[in-house]
């Protein structure tokens, strides 16, 4: 994993002074590519291979160049693919990737080719144009403002503050949209002026007309042409998995205690002897409505202890949440509804002590296998929606988040604006729970779910993995027609991994309720002095969004009140206003 950086003019000091600033998303070396009207930047994170084989910026046999974040998970198939033509030099998936975009469209290996999770961008020197990529489901972030010369990029949005205008002004349209649906999936971020590249899009960018000229998506579209057949099922989940295991690193797994993450330890135990898990535990514990809130932490310990995995428990408290709150929600950047964010920074701290340098997750499970309550509901709507627009809307409002934000900005504006936005393409008519489940995964679960793992991973060093997230995977489990996926209430979910694996995972897994990786910082807010101190502290400083924030959101409503504290710490770290 890695950091990219770069500018359309001849600027080293500038992009030096950004990878700088982004050092640890490479810690294992860094270099500058420039002409007279380009600089390109990059960190490396060795991980397939040496940092001398590694070493970017890419300079290929045409003179083009490449610097890429990322990994080529179907990188030994494709070696064997292409023998005849391309003999690597390297270990290294960018020397592959440089040479299959020296001699394809573009297109054509985004789509059809490579199987992975990246950013990249490409200089194409007889052409004079660079393109900026993002992998199908955005695991891995790019983000960009437009110059007078052209335009800036970098990997994170820090690396670009400090040289766009008047970024800590909030942009309105990211602002309703992270108060709506409680993250930004559009393209504008908070940060007015900074555009994310889009999950799955690609952008080709005229050098000599500084103005972009195409541009275009690789998405994962649902289908429901598939029945499940439970032996081809496992044998697919099996070699997905297996092909995730790229580079000699120590590789760590976030066990839940979910079926997600258990599939995955199941899968990795029989690759790596010895593998090392991870379970966040709660103390003081907490029992809400008579459940042990530490249930999940049990039931991974005993998962652990079956799979004889090396097994540690994170503890988290009160202290760590208020001491790592703060370089959470800056680290993270944009803020989002998820009063998680501290355990999940403190978490990947925890674990890079332990020298863990990749790391697994079952993220993107439920979206793919159909684990949650709104796919059940959507395949057993009466009356479903016919057009994208009808179903746009039966999607956002599932959302519908808990903060009120006293902004000139409603519902239907914003509607207007996601219609535009998410690709209509991913909409299939005939399997509308299977639809959702492909549009989750290029929204909320790219902009929470991945881009937390990104931040929090790379700001230790780490590599975050999510095997399931595969394109070729992901596409197999999308075109399961969803009657397969949930039965006829809704404890039958995730009928896919349940059958399959039914003699090789425990049914106490399969069997316990849904309940998610969560801190109890609703009881804990009321009983700890430390949190409420934190939050006192917050909320008593004066901060250029205070006045939107209606009073409902410091009183009552517990979740609007930790949303509104989360908020109220971000416009302070990076000195935002309206």
């Amino acid at each position: 994993m890695c950091g990219i950086f770069g500018i359309t003019e001849q600027n080293p000091k500038l992009i030096k002074e950004i990878i700088n600033k982004c050092h640890h998303r490479g810690p294992d070396g860094s270099d500058i590519f420039y002409t007279e009207n380009l600089t390109l930047g990059h960190n490396l994170l060795s991980i397939t291979s040496g940092p001398k084989d590694g070493k970017q910026p890419w300079v290929s046999h045409k003179k083009n160049v490449l610097i890429y974040n990322g990994e080529i998970f179907n990188y030994k198939d494709l070696i064997e693919k292409y023998k005849t033509f391309f003999v690597p030099k390297t270990t290294c998936d960018t020397e592959l990737l440089s040479w299959l975009l020296d001699h394809n469209p573009y297109e054509h290996v985004i789509k059809n080719v490579i199987d992975s999770m990246h950013s990249f961008v490409f200089y194409n020197r007889q052409e004079n144009e660079l393109v900026l990529s993002r992998d199908h489901v955005g695991i891995k972030p790019l983000f960009f403002s437009t110059i007078k010369s052209g335009i800036i990029f970098s990997s994170e949005i820090k690396g670009l503050l400090s040289y766009v205008k008047n970024s800590n002004k909030i942009s309105r349209v990211a602002l309703a949209c992270t108060s709506l649906l409680g993250v930004n999936v559009v393209r504008e971020t908070l940060f007015s002026g900074i555009y994310k590249v889009l999950p799955g899009e690609t952008i080709i960018y005229d050098l000599n007309r500084k103005k972009i000229k195409n541009s275009f998506r690789s998405l994962v579209k649902p289908s429901s042409n598939k029945k499940l057949d439970d032996e081809e099922f496992a044998d697919i989940t099996h070699k997905t998995i297996s092909n995730s295991l790229l580079g000699r690193r120590n590789f760590g797994i976030f066990l839940s205690g979910g079926v997600d993450s258990s599939l995955i330890s199941y899968e990795l135990n029989k690759n790596i002897s010895g593998l090392k898990s991870f379970t966040n535990k709660m103390e003081p514990n907490v029992i809400i409505a008579g459940e042990d809130h530490n249930s999940d932490a049990n039931i991974a310990k005993q998962y652990a202890r079956h799979l004889d995995l090396n097994h540690t428990e994170v503890k988290i408290t009160p202290d760590i949440i208020a001491d790592n709150w703060d370089a959470a929600i800056n680290c993270i950047e944009e803020p989002r509804y998820n009063w998680n964010l501290p355990m999940y920074y403190y978490t990947n701290k925890f674990l890079s002590n332990d020298k863990i340098t990749v790391t697994m997750s079952g993220d993107i499970g439920d979206e793919i296998f159909g684990g949650y309550q709104q796919y059940y509901n959507l395949k057993n709507m009466p009356n479903k929606p016919k057009k994208w627009r009808d179903f746009l809307n039966i999607w956002m409002r599932k959302y519908f988040a808990p903060i009120q934000l006293n902004i000139k900005f409603n519902y239907n504006d914003l509607l207007d604006i996601l219609e535009k936005t998410l690709p209509e393409d991913i909409w299939n008519p005939d399997d509308i729970a299977n639809s959702a489940m492909a549009l989750d995964c290029i929204t909320t679960v790219s902009e929470d779910f991945f881009s937390r793992n990104d931040r929090y991973g790379m700001a230790f060093s780490m590599e975050g993995r999510f095997p399931l997230a595969s394109k070729k995977y992901m596409q197999y489990c999308l075109s399961i027609n969803s009657d397969y996926k949930i039965g006829k209430d809704f404890s039958q979910t995730k009928l896919p991994v349940k059958l399959s694996y039914k003699d090789k995972i425990p049914d106490y897994i399969f069997n316990k309720s849904k309940t998610g990786w969560s801190v109890p910082l609703i009881q804990w807010i009321r009983d700890s002095e430390v949190i409420k101190n934190k939050y006192i502290k917050t909320v008593k400083t004066k901060d250029g969004i205070q006045e939107i924030l209606s009073k409902e959101n410091y009183s009552g409503k517990m979740k609007q009140l930790i949303v509104t504290w989360m908020f109220r710490s971000w416009s302070q770290q990076f000195n935002m206003y309206l």
